[in-house]
Formats: C-alpha cells, structure tokens, sequence
C-alpha cells in the first residue's frame, strides 16, 4: 500500500544501505583500491540517483499529497542537507571520473558534511508514521 509512512520507511532502508555502499568504497579508498573505490562509487550514485527520482515520481505524479501529514519542519531540515549532497555527489562522480584529485578530495570533504547530515535527519528524524 502507498502511504507516507511505507515510502518513508523504504528511503531509510536505501539510505542506510548507500551508506553501506560509502563505508565500503572508503575502505576500498585505504586499501589503496581504488578502482573498485570507484566502482562502488558508482553503483552508489546509480542506487541514490534511482531514489531520488523514484520519490520525485512518486510525489509529483503518482500522489501530490503523500506527505500533507509530514511536518514540513522535518523535510526542510532534511533537504538542506539532501540537496547539497546530492550535487556534490554529482559533481565529485565527475571529478572522480577525471581524475580530478585535488578538487574531488576537496569536494569529498563537503559531502562528507552533507552526507552525515542527511544519515542522521534521514534516519533519526524522519518520523515512520504519518
């Protein structure tokens, strides 16, 4: 059934699970792999990409009032650090695939920020019900 609650509850399992996928490809990172870093990081901008469109569907052509009962507060707080990593992942695949590497550790640093703001008001702030 489509509801707030199910589709939320769905995007805290796909972002815990590309924060997998992150963990995994930093390792790689250390370990001096880096092209399975990159593959990994590939398959982690394809999965969040596929989410982010997913939801856009969902809410601008399947049901424009999904989540009415979602304080807007909580969104907003969440999309001030969504959007900007979700940039700057676009960005750093860039830099990543130019071998760009003084600006793409750079910008690693930034989504570093971005990414562990949307984890913690994605999984932690988000409310299941609505």
């Amino acid at each position: 059934m489509l509801s707030a609650s199910n589709v939320i509850l769905t995007l805290k399992v796909a972002v815990a699970a590309v924060t997998v996928l992150l963990i995994a490809s930093l390792v790689a990172l250390l370990l001096g792999r880096y092209r399975l870093h990159g593959r990994i990081n590939v398959a982690f901008f394809v999965l969040t990409l596929v989410a982010v469109l997913g939801l856009e569907v969902l809410i601008r052509f399947v049901d424009q009032r999904l989540f009415e009962a979602v304080p807007e507060s909580s969104l907003r707080v969440h999309l001030c650090f969504s959007v900007p990593a979700f940039v700057l992942m676009i960005a750093m695949l860039v830099t990543g695939l130019l071998r760009s590497r003084r600006l793409h550790l750079t910008l690693s640093v930034l989504f570093a920020v971005a990414w562990v703001g949307t984890f913690v008001t994605g999984i932690f702030f988000r409310p299941i019900r609505s």
